[in-house]
C-alpha cells in the first residue's frame, strides 16, 4: 500500500505546501498550482472551505458544500459535483500561492 505523506504530516501537526493534478477546482485551485495546507478537523471547517479529506475511500482537496450534525461535511469539485459526505477531515487550505 502507498503512503500518504500528506495525511502523515497533516496528522502529525504539520503545515504542508502542496499540489495536485486536475481541473475540478478551477478557478480557486488550478491543475498543479501550490496551496498551504494547515491541519484541522471536522470541527475547524465552515461551508466554503477548500479541504484535505477522505470520502468513500479516496483523498480529495475540494470545497465544503454543506455541513450536518450527522453526516459532517459535504464534499464536492467546482463544477458542481457532489463526491458524498464526510466527517474524514484532515487539513485546510489556508493560501493559495
Amino acid at each position: 500500500m502507498n503512503r500518504n505523506f500528506k495525511l502523515e504530516r497533516l496528522q502529525n501537526g504539520e503545515t504542508i505546501i502542496a499540489s495536485e493534478k486536475g481541473n475540478s477546482m478551477v478557478p480557486l485551485i488550478y491543475s498543479g498550482q501550490k496551496h498551504v495546507l494547515t491541519p484541522a478537523t471536522l470541527e475547524d471547517v465552515e461551508v466554503g472551505d477548500i479541504v484535505y479529506c477522505k470520502v468513500s475511500g479516496r483523498f480529495f482537496t475540494h470545497l465544503i458544500t454543506a455541513k450536518n450534525d450527522v453526516k459532517g461535511c459535504q464534499i464536492s469539485n467546482n463544477k458542481g459535483y457532489v463526491n458524498g459526505w464526510t466527517k474524514n477531515i484532515y487539513g485546510k487550505v489556508s493560501e493559495v500561492l
